[in-house]
């Protein structure tokens, strides 16, 4: 950065006595191309400016200046005055201090000092406004930095984005290399308009950006990103203040079971799973009970949703987010909020969060038939939960959340997600159900047994986790139709490689209303049937009663409807050609 040096010459005469004049030297660096003297290299030739009194000194000093600094002349285009007062006014000498530069060039020079910001220039009675002149220096030669930062900046990202259009962001699995997309149903960010600005000189990975950016949304830090992106002329729209203000809305309604997740992962964009997390350990003050970093609690989190496959149709973030904003309508339920532990809620919130996280989109079957090393791992039992666990447990490790903790205790929250984690497994299904079901018969549940309340912790996790049929049915045919995509592309990868397909995985003999019925009547009601029990019937769980049995109806109702492209269509369309009844 450029700085003007002023010197006090005192009484030196030009044309007449008495006579007043400062000495300005301009430091710059080479690449502006000024020549230099025996100063030194990268500074302009010393320059004398006369002043008279019997002439307009403001006009003469302008003059004077255009003329002797060919440097300032290039920091501003424009020419003309360049703030000079008008005014009277004296400083002292004496209250200046020394740069760190040293002194001027030349022998016998005087030292060169720099000027106190606060105060004028004295020359003659006349003040120079050096902290304006300073202050436009520093725009004009910050602009310059921003235009040459910019460039190396459009330069790296060219060749990031070259390399990513061969690579991207792949996650080596076996022998298949699955790149990694941009999560939720939101477009694109130009990461070029974040980085064209003068104060953000790194040009980071996308991913960590994409962190960040999530952070400062929820941090409602917009006004910082907005300052720093003065010079773009292009709107931002991820920090929209509309956005802010409708996710708020949506999380002060974050309770109530029609809460839309696919809108919400919209007004986040794509962030849904943190920013419900975030906002959920606020309310319940886990980040103060705990003493947890937020910067550690934010990278987690981070982690945690970038782990999630965005190409999986349904075992995504937003799955994880709508079993967590599941889970927390079931912590409410009025016979378990009052006992629940800050511990309990911790270890529900964080275990419905990371129940699906690094999902691959195929069952434990797929795994076991096709010899993945995960299925070697862990003896084929419980394949994808003890990989679900294990990366949780991995990532806490990582990110050193809970690294300010006992390592006891540490170890006990590590054991106590393993087990919720892998009771989401739908193999044990009948195992918790027969297990829940006897305890509501023989009435022997003490939820303030610290071992009861995580038996209900766990049946509380598994309902969350098969709650889509009890949804309202805009949501709930969504997920259906979401999870029925991911079966059948598992199919077709099982048809590609002459495997056997799995059951429900056939698209051309499973559709999807069959699929629903047979879910919501084997595994979806009786479980929710025993919930209804435990809770005494409250409000939420006759809504999810309610919603369940209109939603079989509705998909009774479209298997009875002959589908598009099948034979019984196709025997109708024939016979109203024909005219047959």
């Amino acid at each position: 950065m450029s700085c003007l040096m002023v010197e006090r010459c005192g009484q030196i005469s030009f044309e007449g006595p008495d006579q007043n004049a400062i000495r300005v030297r301009m430091l710059a660096p080479a690449s502006l191309g000024t020549t230099s003297n025996s100063s030194g290299p990268g500074t302009s030739p010393d320059v004398w400016v006369p002043f008279r009194e019997d002439q307009n000194r403001s006009s003469d000093l302008s003059v004077a200046w255009k003329k002797s600094m060919p440097v300032l002349n290039r920091l501003w285009p424009g020419g003309g005055d360049r703030s000079l007062g008008a005014n009277g006014g004296a400083g002292s000498g004496s209250e200046s201090v020394r740069s760190a530069s040293g002194s001027g060039s030349g022998s016998g020079a005087v030292p060169a000092w720099v000027w106190p910001l606060g105060a004028p220039v004295p020359c003659g009675g006349i003040p120079l406004e050096l902290p304006a002149l300073l202050k436009r220096i520093r725009t004009v030669w910050r602009a310059r930095l921003a235009l040459l930062g910019s460039r190396r900046t459009e330069v790296a990202l060219e060749r990031e984005d070259a390399c990513s259009c061969f690579a991207g962001d792949g996650r080596l699995r076996g022998h298949t290399v699955i790149l990694s997309e941009r999560r939720g149903s939101y477009p694109l960010i130009d990461l070029r308009l974040l980085n064209n600005t003068a104060q953000q000189g790194e040009t980071g990975s996308r991913r960590k950006l994409k962190r960040l950016l999530s952070f400062q949304r929820y941090c409602h830090a917009s006004r910082l990103l907005s300052s720093l992106s003065t010079h773009t002329h292009t709107s931002l729209h991820l920090l929209d203040e509309d956005y802010h203000a409708q996710a708020g809305h949506m999380l002060s309604k974050v309770g109530t079971w029609n809460f839309d997740i696919f809108l919400f992962d919209r007004l986040t964009n794509g962030n849904s799973l943190v920013t419900l997390m975030c906002h959920l350990f606020n309310v319940y003050g886990l980040i103060q009970h705990f003493q947890l970093d937020m910067v550690k609690l934010h990278r987690f989190l981070g982690m945690i949703q970038e782990d999630y496959h965005t190409q999986n149709p349904y075992h995504n973030a937003v799955h994880a987010a709508d079993v967590t904003q599941a889970m927390y309508c079931y912590l409410r339920e009025s016979k378990l909020a009052e006992l629940l532990t800050p511990l309990d809620v911790f270890l529900a919130l964080m275990a419905a969060a990371a129940h699906d996280v690094d999902h691959p989109g195929v069952n434990q079957p797929f795994l076991i038939k096709t010899k993945h090393h995960l299925a070697s791992l862990y003896q084929n039992t419980s394949v994808l939960e003890s990989h679900h666990w294990r990366s949780t447990v991995g990532m806490l490790r990582e990110s050193g959340l809970l690294s300010h903790l006992p390592p006891e205790e540490t170890q006990d929250i590590e054991h106590q997600l393993g087990s919720l984690i892998l009771a989401t497994d739908i193999s044990r299904q009948n195992e918790f159900l027969s297990r829940f079901r006897a305890h509501l018969d023989q009435q022997d549940l003490n939820l303030e047994d610290t071992h009861h309340r995580h038996f209900i912790l766990q049946i509380a996790l598994k309902c969350a986790d098969i709650c889509n049929p009890c949804r309202v049915w805009e949501l709930s045919r969504q997920w259906s139709e979401r999870v029925c995509e991911e079966f059948y592309r598992q199919g077709d990868l099982e048809r590609k490689f002459d495997l056997e397909i799995s059951p429900l995985c056939n698209q051309q003999s499973d559709s999807v209303p069959a699929i629903q019925i047979g879910f919501i009547s084997y595994i979806v009601e009786p479980l929710f049937e025993e919930w209804m029990r435990f809770t005494d019937g409250s409000e939420l769980t006759e809504s999810m009663m309610g919603h369940l049995r209109k939603n079989k109806a509705h998909w009774r109702q479209l298997r009875q409807e002959p589908q598009p492209g099948s034979p019984l269509q196709e025997e109708v369309e024939g016979a109203e050609e024909s005219g047959t009844p």
